[in-house]
């Protein structure tokens, strides 16, 4: 089954139309709001160079549950 999404606000023009299969290869630079500038600096910092590499980072994955399970704990 397909998988679709909309995900034109979400990345830089030039990606827009690219198959979630290529997205995950492309450069941190490719989300929009990220600028060549931060994505070296997250590549500096924690060795990041990809979208697939930030999704799958521990240091995003923890945060993101932690922010996720203050939800509930209001």
């Amino acid at each position: 089954m397909p998988v679709t999404a909309n995900l034109v606000k979400l990345l830089d023009k030039d990606y827009q139309d690219k198959p979630l299969a290529e997205l995950v290869d492309a450069p941190v630079a490719a989300l929009a709001g990220v600028s060549d500038r931060a994505a070296a600096h997250i590549k500096e910092a924690l060795g990041i160079k990809t979208i697939g590499e930030l999704g799958r980072s521990q240091y995003f994955r923890t945060a993101k549950a932690i922010a996720d399970l203050a939800e509930f704990d209001k």
